[in-house]
């Protein structure tokens, strides 16, 4: 499969590392301490920022303690994440301004996690704290996109979260990949196993038909 397309924009965790486990840890502990009858671990909180699940969760005069909270204690197990299938291989070949993350994790969190996975930062990274609104919100991934100097409609998606594709829907990106089965039920254009054997030069993205899995 191949497509033209000008600028990648990648969601982070699920898509580029694996932090899952080490979040489970982060949240449950948060969770003890500010809402014992909530578990974070489900599919409906995946992509979503941590600021907006804390005010979700407690009263407006803990929110700001309950969000420095869960931020020290994602900090704090950052360095357990690992690169997924292909990411390694894909970002290293990249070539920088044609590629970024726009993650729903803080800014520091994300660079924690993609120098923990061996990944590099792009200097065009975008973090929670650089939007007003977070995702299933399009704010993320057009901001990834003008800050790449690119029309969204030229840009190409990649998420693992229900949240994350309808961010990418609403921002109208030119094509959505969804990674691994978690978004297999979502609305991607297609979805792939990883990102093994992906490969892009600034102007062609090229996915090998047996990472496919819709």
């Amino acid at each position: 499969m191949k497509f033209s397309a000008s600028g990648l924009l990648f969601d982070n965790d699920g898509v580029l590392v694996d932090s899952h486990d080490a979040a489970i840890a982060a949240w449950a502990t948060w969770s003890s301490e500010y809402a014992p009858d909530w578990d974070w671990n489900t599919s409906e909180n995946a992509g979503v920022r941590a600021e907006d699940q804390v005010r979700e969760r407690v009263a407006p005069e803990l929110f700001e303690e309950a969000n420095n909270r869960i931020n020290q204690l994602e900090q704090d197990t950052a360095g357990q994440t690992v690169a997924l299938g292909g990411a390694f291989e894909l970002l290293h070949s990249l070539r920088p301004g044609i590629w970024t993350v726009c993650t729903s994790a803080n800014g520091n969190l994300g660079r924690a996690r993609l120098e923990a996975a061996g990944l590099p930062v792009p200097a065009e990274l975008v973090s929670a704290s650089d939007v007003k609104r977070g995702k299933p919100f399009p704010d993320p991934y057009l901001l990834g996109a003008e800050r790449l100097g690119f029309n969204i409609h030229d840009c190409v998606v990649f998420e693992d979260a229900i949240a994350g594709v309808q961010a990418a829907i609403e921002a109208e990106a030119g094509l959505i990949i969804g990674v691994s089965e978690r978004a297999w039920l979502s609305d991607a254009d297609i979805v792939v196993r990883d990102l093994s054997g992906i490969t892009f030069d600034g102007e062609t993205l090229v996915i090998p038909d047996n990472n496919r899995l819709r």
